[in-house]
Parts: structure tokens; C-alpha cells; sequence
């Protein structure tokens, strides 16, 4: 005789599809409940990001190679990489700035996908400030399951979409939005509508970094201007296009929205 829960067979069945969803909340909550998790800021944008010296090597060789098609590939790839070096930088300004809180509980933590690209440079940052991250990984053939930077006891691998999209708000308190593809295009507008329609009862920054390619690949004027959004929406979310100004714009409403009234306000951050 086997005990049903030492089944695996019968756990990979669809019959027992509702336990496996419940897995996927009870078994990251209790891990978030060890680690004192309270709360994060969910840094999204484009798994294909490299860091600018893998993305300067990449243009050298093209460049050698003579290969036209090889060549603007490479310099998009590092146009790219600025945003890698960005997220980077932001998430250990972040994380020094959430060590300093004075808070039991581990306050406003960088949060990424746990993936390459983005995700990678955002828990690449937070590990530089020797802090902890949280990566909400996913099952996909065709990307590994997790970067070597997220903290690995707050390492997680999803197999469902949107167990991982409800950790990703369940626990923000900021989002903060780089370049990215179809999957940052979902995260971001499916937070917006949760905003937009308030199904979300706190207050959510919403942080789109890079001005310059946020307005030329979603016209967000163009949605008010045909009456699909209505113009006071747009406000839901404001550009930044540098780490300095990100920083502060997250510093400064996350202490007005969640810590001031509570008396958690650190010290300035440099």
C-alpha cells in the first residue's frame, strides 16, 4: 500500500492539478515566512540583456567576422547592455538602501524573474551589496531555470504562470519596468490593470526605465487620445532614464507610502 501523497504518479495527474497550484503558494510562503520576507521591489525586462563587457567582446568578433547581418545584431546587443548595467546598478543602490531600514523584517527586497538578462543584473546588484534577492523562476525549455545570483534559499522554479505572477504582486511594493519582450509586455500591462480597475488595495510605483524606448514601442498618448485610457491614467506610471533618478523617485514614495507613518524611515541613503 502507497500513501496518496507519495504518489507521484497520481501528483502529476490532472486529478491532482488544484494540489500541485497549492503547492505553488504554501511551500513560498513558508519560505518567505523563514526569511522574514515582508516585501519586495519586482525589477522586470529582457532575458536577451548582457553585461556591456560580454556585449563590447560580442561587437569585436562580428566586427572581425565582416558579417553585416552579425555586425548590427552585435550593436543592438549593446545598446542593450546599458540596460543590464542600469538594472544593476539600481538594485544594489536598493539593496544598501534596505539594509540601512530599521525594520525586523527584511524590507522592499530586489525581486526578479531569476532568469538571464534583466533578471540576472537585478540579483547581480543586490549580491554585490552582499544582500539577499528573490528570483520567481520558471519552468521554459528554452531558458535556464534560474541565474547564479538570486539568493538560492529564495530561489524559486514556477510550472505555473501565474502562481509566479501572483508572488511577483502578492509581495511588491514598487515595480520598476526595463526594456523587454513579449513576457515584460504581459507583466507590465496585466499590473497596470490590476491598478488601473483597483483589484490591488496598496498603493504600486510603477517605474518605466528607458523614456526613449517605452514611448516609441507602446503610444501610450495614442490609447487616451482614441478614449481607450482614460488620460488621468497615465499617470499610473512615470519614466526614468537613469539610476540615480530611479533610486530616488523609489526612495523617496516608498518612504512616503510605507514608512513614514510607521517611523521606519532610515537614514539618507548616499
Amino acid at each position: 500500500m502507497e500513501k496518496a501523497y507519495k504518489n507521484l504518479e497520481f501528483l502529476a495527474s490532472r486529478e491532482a492539478r488544484t494540489i500541485r497550484i497549492l503547492s505553488e503558494y504554501l511551500e513560498p510562503q513558508a519560505r518567505f515566512h523563514r526569511y522574514r520576507v515582508k516585501d519586495t521591489i519586482a525589477f522586470f525586462g529582457s532575458a536577451r540583456a548582457v553585461p556591456a563587457d560580454v556585449a563590447a567582446e560580442g561587437l569585436r568578433l562580428a566586427e572581425g567576422a565582416g558579417d553585416p547581418a552579425g555586425i548590427e545584431a552585435a550593436r543592438r546587443a549593446v545598446e542593450l547592455s546599458r540596460f543590464y548595467e542600469d538594472a544593476r546598478t539600481l538594485a544594489r543602490r536598493v539593496t544598501e538602501w534596505s539594509k540601512s531600514l530599521p525594520s525586523a523584517a527584511r524590507r522592499f527586497l530586489v525581486c526578479s524573474g531569476g532568469g538571464p538578462g534583466i533578471m540576472e543584473a537585478a540579483n547581480r546588484g543586490a549580491s554585490e551589496a552582499s544582500g539577499i534577492s528573490v528570483g520567481l523562476g520558471i519552468s521554459l525549455p528554452a531558458e535556464p531555470a534560474s541565474n547564479p545570483y538570486a539568493t538560492r534559499e529564495l530561489t524559486f522554479e514556477f510550472h505555473y504562470f501565474f502562481m509566479r505572477k501572483f508572488w511577483f504582486v502578492y509581495l511588491a511594493k514598487a515595480l520598476v519596468v526595463f526594456p523587454g519582450g513579449f513576457g515584460t509586455l504581459d507583466e507590465l500591462f496585466e499590473l497596470l490593470t490590476l491598478v488601473q480597475t483597483r483589484k490591488l488595495e496598496k498603493p504600486l510605483p510603477i517605474l518605466l526605465y528607458g523614456s526613449d524606448f517605452w514611448r516609441e514601442v507602446v503610444r501610450f498618448e495614442a490609447l487616451s487620445r482614441w478614449g481607450t485610457v482614460p488620460a488621468a491614467d497615465l499617470s499610473l506610471f512615470r519614466f526614468a532614464d537613469s539610476p540615480d533618478e530611479a533610486f530616488e523617485f523609489l526612495r523617496d514614495e516608498l518612504t512616503a507610502l510605507y514608512l513614514a507613518k510607521r517611523g521606519e524611515s532610515s537614514r539618507r541613503a548616499p
